[in-house]
């Protein structure tokens, strides 16, 4: 592949460099994707090669489209944010318009990852997070905890966690300073009446349906800055790009 350079040219430094710097930051927003771990149906391992690969293409293609003045990538980079952007659109109406579904889906990536909660460790923090920061336990409630082999209350079982539930699933005692790990043993054999008492008896799912509607603007406000984001780099993709052909044709600014 070869590069020109012309005498006459007046490519904008500040575009290019703009763009340069712009792709730095989307490369380091796309790299915390890969610490998202495993999902229902996808290996992590999976998951992070397909991130890393969109990371590395769309970093390529703008850095070097940006310094280089290479038209063919920057047309690479602007369509891939394109595509992008209509496929978190479309993601976005979709979750709207099907919102039983979207609650089916969820359901089955979190009873699934009940039963893998002590195989993987940065699973296991991904959903105790997620209990404590909602107030939750389980998909549906404790007793999804069944599902897990340590936890199940079934005779079969012999784990000293039987018929308990995480730490995370613990309504958190002011007056303590240490997290309590075992504050859930035992708890689900108690009254049911009784379980409000020491442990979180309201699902995830409903957590998450009740926390929505209350932040349904900081929702709105991120998926706007993202998308903001996205049209600046397609504005400055486009904006390069007409800098170099108008270069190439003999024109000024």
């Amino acid at each position: 592949m070869h590069y020109y350079r012309y005498s006459n040219a007046e490519v904008s430094c500040w575009y290019k460099y703009l763009l340069f710097s712009y792709n730095i930051v989307f490369w380091g927003v796309l790299s915390d994707l890969t610490k998202v771990t495993r999902m229902h149906g996808i290996d992590p391992v999976v998951l992070v090669l397909m991130v890393g690969v969109v990371m590395f293409t769309l970093g390529f293609a703008g850095c070097v489209g940006a310094l280089r003045e290479n038209i063919c990538l920057l047309n690479f980079f602007c369509s891939a944010i394109v595509l992008i952007f209509f496929l978190e659109l479309a993601v976005a109406v979709l979750a709207f318009l099907f919102q039983d579904w979207v609650r089916d889906r969820f359901r089955e990536f979190f009873e699934s990852n009940i039963r893998s909660y002590r195989d993987d460790i940065d699973l296991q923090n991904l959903i105790d997070s997620l209990q404590k920061a909602n107030q939750c336990c389980g998909a549906y409630g404790p007793e999804d905890w069944d599902l897990n082999v340590y936890f199940n209350c079934s005779g079969a079982s012999y784990s000293r966690e039987k018929c308990g539930v995480p730490f995370s699933c613990c309504v958190p005692d002011p007056a303590q300073k240490v997290v309590n790990t075992q504050c859930g043993y035992d708890v689900r054999t108690q009254l049911k009446s009784k379980w409000d008492e020491s442990i979180f008896t309201k699902g995830c799912i409903q957590a998450l349906e009740g926390w929505l509607p209350r932040n349904i603007y900081i929702v709105a406000g991120v998926f706007i800055a993202i998308s903001l984001l996205q049209i600046f780099g397609i504005f400055l993709a486009r904006t390069l790009i007409s800098d170099i052909e108008a270069v190439k044709a003999g024109h000024h600014f």
